[in-house]
């Protein structure tokens, strides 16, 4: 898609209102995980080096419409500052005779943040009145919060149309890595998909196999698609009334000419636990009384020989209970295979959505790979193939 980044803006001296996403955990007031916050400093930096006004909107929490004292977005303004290694000043309110008061007082180069714009009811109604009272308070509008880009807000969609407007540096990375991935890709081009149920992603599975070559299904969904071909799957996880329905997508990728790759064996247990006595079956020996908890050592080699001949590759999910050892052991070693494959410049890797950033983390595999999302929604809308709101009204002002 055609869209404006910082280089096409001309930034000095202007008020630049930036759409960042700062809705971080917190624990007793204080920011635990700064994942989000990292994300956010190149486009800071580079605003304040061409002597712009970085004024900073984000939400935080669903106050809906109330300021909730637990919801400020106040306690960011210290892990900020020490992140940037630059004085971060706070607004009590993102609009009104406050607001204005703080953004009157910036200097070229100076970082303000404002409160949470969900503590007004027209953030989340986008409601026009609302965006104009916001816009009153910059000149250009920069959205660097693709996270909230599935969502039609006053700050994250009303803006764009009211200021010039570009991407920020988080945005425009993610959107350049969703592009190459699945827009116009090198291919073959192979899809991961795991997670507990085929329900939460049917329609992201139904585009997939219409744009990927290969698509792997792994955790509890591959349960519903081995029912749906007559296995037994024991007491495993499966939506046995979406038989139908994992039917339809295996048909469907057969006219589009996707290869679906499903389990071959499994890991077995009686019980979920740490530990927990298991053993790898083939798929026609699955006992009654046990569930299915990982892919087995066949189904692994599988998963990598498709990672070998791809050179592109969308990871969503994990395929097996990653969290509880030693049902990792598929999730760990795909990963691994998939970030040692991106290191050797032979394959263009993007992940995210979901248990994925954890899956990733927790192989050690993320830091390899080309591009990993922390959008969640965003991003599984994005690969339904569902227009982003926020995405969109950039590319409109291009």
């Amino acid at each position: 898609m055609a869209y404006r980044s910082l280089d096409d803006m001309d930034l000095a001296g202007k008020r630049v209102l930036v759409r960042v996403d700062l809705n971080v955990p917190m624990e007793d007031g204080r920011v635990t995980d700064t994942t989000r916050i990292e994300r956010i400093l190149p486009t800071i930096r580079d605003i304040a080096a061409a002597n712009g006004k970085v004024i900073l909107l984000a939400h935080f929490g669903r106050p809906k419409g109330e300021r909730v004292a637990s919801m400020s977005l106040k306690p960011v303004v210290r892990p900020l500052s020490e992140l940037l290694g630059l004085a971060v000043d706070f607004a009590e309110d993102c609009i009104g005779a406050e607001a204005a008061a703080a953004v009157d007082k910036m200097v070229p180069g100076g970082i303000l943040l404002l409160e949470n714009t969900r503590y007004h009811k027209g953030e989340e109604k986008n409601d026009p009145d609302f965006a104009k009272a916001l816009a009153a308070n910059g000149d250009i509008y920069v959205n660097d919060a693709f996270s909230a880009a599935h969502r039609a807000h006053a700050s994250t969609e009303g803006l764009a149309h009211l200021l010039p407007s570009c991407a920020g540096r988080t945005m425009q990375a993610e959107l350049d890595a969703l592009g190459a991935a699945l827009a116009a890709p090198k291919r073959p081009v192979l899809a991961v998909v795991g997670g507990a149920k085929v329900s939460s992603k049917i329609d992201l599975l139904e585009n997939l196999v219409a744009k990927v070559d290969m698509l792997v299904i792994g955790g509890g969904m591959a349960n519903t698609f081995l029912a749906a071909k007559g296995t037994d799957v024991g007491k495993s996880l499966c939506e046995h009334d979406l038989a139908d329905t994992a039917r339809r997508i295996m048909e469907k990728a057969a006219r589009e000419g996707c290869e679906i790759v499903l389990p071959a064996d499994a890991v077995v247990a009686r019980e979920f636990k740490a530990g927990a006595e298991n053993e790898t079956v083939a798929l026609d020996a699955i006992p009654a009384d046990a569930m299915i908890l990982d892919v087995g050592a066949k189904s692994i080699e599988t998963v990598k020989a498709k990672i070998d001949i791809a050179a592109t590759l969308v990871w969503n999910g994990p395929l097996g209970a990653f969290e509880i050892a030693p049902f990792d052991a598929a999730t760990v070693a795909a990963a691994a295979h998939a970030a040692a494959r991106t290191r050797e410049g032979k394959l263009l890797s993007v992940a995210g959505g979901g248990d994925t950033v954890a899956a990733l983390n927790h192989a050690r595999a993320a830091q390899d790979f080309s591009y990993v999302s922390t959008a969640g929604g965003a991003f599984l809308e994005w690969l339904e193939g569902k227009t982003l709101p926020g995405v969109a009204a950039l590319e409109a002002e291009a």
